[in-house]
């Protein structure tokens, strides 16, 4: 069976910095996976290869069994991923409304349609129910610049599923966000997402988010992946402790 996507001895050196070394990812139908490492582990690095906003210095990435490894961003959109960022990619002074309007015109029109106007009904719909999709309808007219931090988050993720994508990247979905909020963001994102055929990859620091939320984790160590598998094994890996989460290693012979 053929894996949504598939990345095969991923490179990428800027120079003399390797900020990718043979990276080997699949990614299933429906899966929910966490991407972690330390700042300047190779975690971004990865989504903007994925993305094409990097072209990889060797290897291959391919998506639905077709090579997008030379593919720009443009076509990447295109063809079934879509991206958020750790900041949101908003127009600061529309609404939340219109920057979905926006979103939505450009999807059904290729490259933005100038001629044609966006207040067209099906259009309207849609802005609509991605917005009830989201329970953001109590900022629907308020200017994206004034939103809170979180709800800005959602704005973006909400733009980035106007294509319906396959697979969606999510840079750090909660950075920035409250402790208090943070579990209630991302229950929001996920619940958003539910019942829909989509994957997620998702990059993140905080330890609680990647153990509640993701089905499998990708840690980054120096632009190479170190450990891969079920939150509570990757989290215990003495690897990831030890470069990622800060934990001390005990001592030899004390129980753990």
């Amino acid at each position: 069976m053929t894996a949504l996507l598939a990345v095969r001895g991923l490179n990428k050196s800027f120079g003399s910095v390797v900020a990718a070394s043979q990276i080997e990812v699949e990614i299933e139908d429906g899966e929910v996976v966490g991407i972690i490492g330390a700042n300047g582990a190779g975690k971004t690095t990865f989504v903007n290869l994925v993305t094409g906003y990097l072209q990889p210095t060797s290897g291959t990435i391919a998506f639905e069994g077709r090579d997008i490894t030379a593919l720009p961003p443009r076509d990447i959109i295109a063809a079934g991923i879509s991206r958020s960022f750790q900041v949101p990619q908003v127009f600061a002074s529309a609404t939340v409304f219109d920057n979905l309007l926006i979103a939505c015109g450009i999807a059904a029109g290729g490259r933005f349609p100038l001629w044609r106007p966006l207040r067209r009904r099906e259009l309207l719909a849609e802005a609509d129910r991605l917005v009830e999709r989201f329970r953001i309808g109590e900022y629907r007219d308020q200017p994206a610049q004034l939103l809170p931090q979180g709800v800005r988050k959602l704005l973006d993720i909400a733009m980035a599923l106007v294509r319906q994508p396959r697979l969606l990247l999510l840079d750090e979905p909660t950075s920035g966000i409250s402790v208090e909020e943070k579990f209630a963001i991302m229950d929001l994102i996920m619940g958003a997402l539910r019942n829909e055929r989509i994957a997620v990859m998702f990059i993140e620091h905080d330890m609680d988010i990647i153990a509640r939320y993701a089905g499998r984790v990708l840690a980054f160590v120096d632009g190479t992946i170190v450990a891969r598998g079920p939150p509570e094994t990757v989290l215990a890996d003495p690897r990831v402790r030890r470069a990622i989460t800060g934990e001390p290693m005990p001592a030899r012979g004390t129980a753990t």
